[in-house]
């Protein structure tokens, strides 16, 4: 028993002295590193063991100089920057790490202390390199010294009219620097210590437009010939415009696209708005009813004038399809037409229009006209000769008759122009007017307008021998394009063909309608012309174009007077129209001409019935 006892008692006094010794020691270890570096204590291979944290910087910045002495080449497309990594915002933090390799073995509970002291002691204990990379100072120097150099802003292709020249220029590529890429390939080089190019990462920048040549060679040949504007269904319809003038309408515009944008050739409107207005008015054509001769004894109606359909412009259309085609390149442009066609085409036939019997007919003299008046009254009758008129249409002369000119056939002779008989455009064309009047009239249709002449005309009044009739006073009309019209309605179910005969050697024009008979009949008076007034005394007029010694009758005397006619139109004894037609002539006085200097002008004691000496004689109207 007392041995195991010894046995204990010695063994508990050497485990005493053992942890006296242990505690002796790790006190003479601590206090030995007391401000140092524990032994054993690595970074990146440079052992720091017993140095102060002063001396472990000191020794770190000797051992890793690269900050500022190594060599990075930043490689650009054209050229390349040579920089300390210092310069790009790296260095080597050595206090930081100073500081963690001082902390092994200094920090944490007791044991975990005295693990890290041990296994720097025994085996070596590794800190890590403490690096800085600051991106925003790397990013200082590339806006200041790269980004000016490499950096290139993308050009915008160009197309510019220069009259009809089509200047094009194309666009060129930019180039940006990528910085995010860039300081990302910089940091791998740097935190390897390297010295290797970093390859600048640059990121093209395209125009939005690049190439302008399909857009400019569109315009080229565009603007290489006319530009013509066509109407599809009548080939000999077409109208020409020069380049010049279809450059003056053209400009190109940038208009943005889900890519970016692109070139467009925009179109002003506004002067082929304009052109086409003036076409309209020029392709304005109305509908014609074909134009017919019937032939009483066989029914049957000969085709005289063939239908005309009708047409319009569309400008609205045409100015979208002009703009269209325009910017599409082309050089034919469709104009859009409307087309109306006829109520009676060639094809129709007199059982199908109501026309059976002739169902009225007049015929007026015209004795002592001049070949200018004759002349006139045949241009003015062809106008009408064949015209339909429909069942319930109000015929307009002034309408069918159109514009009195030199243009249209007609000549100069004597016309009634205010209170004077001169010479102008279309004297004779109120013997028509006057003639359809009386058919009309005979006829028993409404008259919904008239206008008599504003003094006698005597060839109005003569009769089919030559001589003067006064019944037939008050029985004139007078047509003045577009102020005075006659008009009639055909107020029968019927189509009214009119047939107008002018025969010149016998100096008669006759006016018949075609038509269908309902049986009307007309009675008429006339009070003949009543309340007489004498004219008044000749007028003489000095007229510097003739020559001394020449007189020229150029109005007539006439007494004037009122006149007016009773009409009423019966059928199957009923009242259907009664009429009452007053006029009022005015007296006309005779009116000589004389040359300068001529003797006897004007006489003091003119003779009413020889004013001229001698009279010339009847003329025109």
């Amino acid at each position: 028993m007392k041995s195991w006892r010894r046995i204990l008692r010695y063994s508990l006094w050497a485990l005493g002295l053992a942890v006296a010794g242990w505690l002796i020691t790790a006190l003479g270890w601590s206090l030995a590193y007391w401000n140092r570096i524990y032994p054993g204590v690595h970074v990146a291979g440079v052992d720091l063991g017993g140095l102060t944290v002063p001396e472990a910087e000191a020794r770190l910045a000797q051992a890793f100089p690269y900050p500022g002495q190594g060599r990075v080449v930043l490689q650009g497309p054209d050229r390349s920057w040579t920089e300390a990594p210092a310069r790009l915002g790296f260095a080597v933090d050595s206090a930081a790490t100073a500081r963690q390799a001082f902390a092994v073995g200094r920090e944490g509970p007791w044991w975990t202390r005295w693990e890290q002291r041990l296994q720097a002691w025994r085996e070596g204990y590794e800190v890590p390199l403490h690096v800085v990379f600051s991106q925003p100072w790397a990013a200082t120097y590339f806006d200041q010294y790269v980004r000016p150099a490499v950096e290139r802003p993308a050009r915008e292709a160009v197309i510019r009219l220069e009259g009809t020249q089509v200047m094009a220029l194309p666009g060129q590529v930019g180039q940006r620097l990528n910085l995010d890429a860039t300081l990302a390939l910089l940091a791998q080089t740097l935190m390897r210590f390297a010295e290797g190019p970093v390859p600048l990462w640059i990121d093209p920048v395209p125009p939005q437009i690049l190439d302008p040549e399909p857009l400019a060679s569109q315009l080229r040949s565009l603007l290489s010939q006319p530009v013509r504007l066509v109407v599809p269904d009548e080939p000999e319809l077409a109208w020409s415009y020069s380049p010049d003038f279809v450059a003056s309408t053209l400009h190109v515009a940038r208009v943005p696209t889900e890519d970016g944008a692109a070139f467009r050739l925009v179109v002003d409107p506004a002067p082929w708005e304009s052109t086409l207005r003036t076409l309209a008015a020029e392709l304005a054509r109305e509908p014609e009813n074909a134009r017919f001769t019937f032939d009483p004894e066989t029914g049957q109606l000969s085709l005289l004038q063939p239908a005309v359909i009708g047409r319009r412009l569309d400008v609205d259309a045409s100015l979208q399809a002009i703009l269209q085609g325009l910017e599409q390149g082309q050089t034919d442009l469709p104009l859009k037409l409307v087309y109306t066609p006829p109520q009676v085409t060639d094809d129709a036939t007199a059982e199908e229009l109501g026309i059976r019997e002739l169902v009225a007919e007049h015929t007026t003299y015209f004795y002592g006209s001049s070949a200018a008046r004759i002349h006139n009254i045949q241009t003015a009758a062809a106008r009408f000769h064949g015209y339909l008129v429909a069942p319930g249409e109000v015929f307009s002369m002034a309408q069918v008759l159109g514009d009195v000119s030199l243009d249209n056939g007609y000549a100069e002779s004597l016309i009634i122009y205010g209170d004077r008989t001169i010479r102008g455009v279309g004297g004779g064309v109120c013997q028509v007017s006057t003639t359809l009047f009386r058919t009309v009239f005979f006829g028993g249709y409404p008259i919904v307008e008239r206008h008599p002449h504003a003094y006698r005309v005597l060839y109005y009044e003569q009769t089919a021998s030559g001589r003067i009739d006064p019944r037939w006073a008050g029985m004139d009309a007078t047509v003045y394009v577009p102020l005075v019209d006659f008009k009639f309605k055909n107020d029968t179910p019927y189509w009214i063909l009119m047939e107008v005969e002018v025969n010149a050697p016998y100096r008669y024009i006759t006016w018949r309608f075609y038509s269908t008979s309902d049986g009307r009949k007309v009675y008429w008076d006339t009070t003949g012309l009543q309340d007489r007034e004498d004219p008044p005394p000749p007028q003489y007029i000095e007229n510097p174009e003739l020559p001394k010694g020449k007189i020229r009758q150029v109005d007539w005397a006439v007494e004037g007077g009122r006149v007016r006619v009773l009409r009423e139109v019966y059928r199957e004894g009923e009242l259907l129209y009664r009429d009452e037609f007053y006029t009022h002539y005015r007296p006309w006085r005779a009116v000589c001409e004389y040359g300068p200097g001529t003797p006897g002008m004007p006489p003091e004691d003119p003779d009413p019935n020889d004013p001229c000496r001698p009279d010339p004689g009847p003329e025109d109207e």
